[in-house]
């Protein structure tokens, strides 16, 4: 199977693996897993920060970020196809009783000027405006990047009207290889940051929150009522440490692959539309020929699992354990699907 339906589908290479058989643990709940608090300060100086904290998953280094940086009947501003809206279980609402402000952005990106129309005045009737939250790279966007300058406008921005910055930067190092920003010098430009381990830089299973050091020991304690302390973790905490020391340069080749795909779907009969492919995720319409549940059962039938993004709508990402050879697989298929597109 080519499985291009997520780069969460990544395995841990044999590499990675054995520097996980052989990690230094303690508890970590006791802040005395050594290779987790090695990963941590690693990624704290990596992003700019202070301090960072591992955490399961990004949602709930999202969530512990949303509820420090907001007070009940604040709301978040974001994008309205963002992550924290769209794929977190309401979780906004549950942990932290704040409201979403979404914005029409373009391709997931959301401009100052957008922000400040969207504050609101300071009235009993309103909820607060408090946090932006933005996410780079932007799935639902379809993979798309900020820029450095943009995201330093949104933070001027931020400073002058008094709001918080939080980065869901799930696939950051994705965007990073292709702006060549230091990632220290983005870091610093957020409140906080959320970079996930499990995607395209192929660790199994985690995400860091970094912040500052009075943030992230609030943070640990969110972490706690949440359910994600943990103990001997730093068997995991060996994967995620190994990714980001070895697996960030070669995500080129995953944005690379990801965009010489969109150029070949462009020239398909049943393609409608490709959206800007800028890192690993590609998104395109197709026209009436297939639906895109129809599309997504017949690269099934050929050994590709990809996903429907919408009625008409498909989805593709590329990671690290596809090969060249997969990649010819894959166009070979869709070619094949000129036969019997309607």
């Amino acid at each position: 199977m080519i499985n291009l339906l997520s780069d969460t589908v990544t395995q841990p290479s044999a590499a990675m693996r054995q520097v996980m058989a052989n990690a230094p643990v303690g508890d970590d709940v006791f802040g005395e897993d050594p290779t987790v608090n090695e990963l941590q300060t690693y990624a704290a100086e990596l992003m700019g920060h202070e301090a960072a904290l591992y955490c399961p998953s990004g949602t709930m280094t999202n969530q512990i970020a949303m509820k420090l940086h907001t007070r009940a009947l604040d709301e978040v501003i974001c994008d309205k196809t963002s992550h924290v809206y769209n794929y977190e279980t309401g979780g906004a609402a549950y942990h932290s009783r704040v409201t979403m402000n979404l914005l029409d952005g373009t391709n997931g990106k959301i401009t100052p000027a957008q922000i400040r129309a969207a504050v609101k005045a300071d009235y009993d009737w309103l909820p607060s405006s408090r946090l932006v939250v933005l996410e780079n790279t932007c799935n639902k966007g379809g993979g798309t990047v900020y820029t450095y300058e943009e995201m330093h406008a949104i933070r001027t921005l931020c400073d002058e009207l008094d709001l918080r910055l939080h980065l869901d930067g799930a696939r950051l190092f994705n965007a990073l290889v292709e702006t060549g920003d230091a990632p220290a010098a983005v870091g610093r430009l957020f409140d906080s940051v959320s970079i996930c381990l499990s995607k395209g830089l192929g660790a199994p299973v985690g995400s860091l929150l970094c912040g500052p050091r009075d943030f992230i020991k609030r943070a640990r304690r969110f972490r706690k009522v949440m359910g994600g302390g943990m103990r001997q973790a730093g068997i995991l905490a060996a994967g995620g440490l190994f990714a980001l020391k070895n697996n960030v340069e070669r995500l080129k080749i995953d944005n690379q692959r990801a965009r010489e795909l969109g150029d070949f779907l462009e020239t398909l009969p049943y393609v409608a539309s490709v959206r800007p492919v800028q890192s690993n995720i590609l998104i395109f319409d197709l026209t009436d020929a297939f639906t895109a549940t129809e599309f997504v059962g017949r690269l099934l039938e050929r050994n590709v699992k990809v996903s429907a993004f919408g009625p008409q709508t498909v989805r593709f990402v590329t990671h690290l354990d596809l090969t060249d050879a997969d990649m010819t697989e894959v166009r070979a298929v869709l070619h094949d699907l000129t036969e019997v597109a309607v």
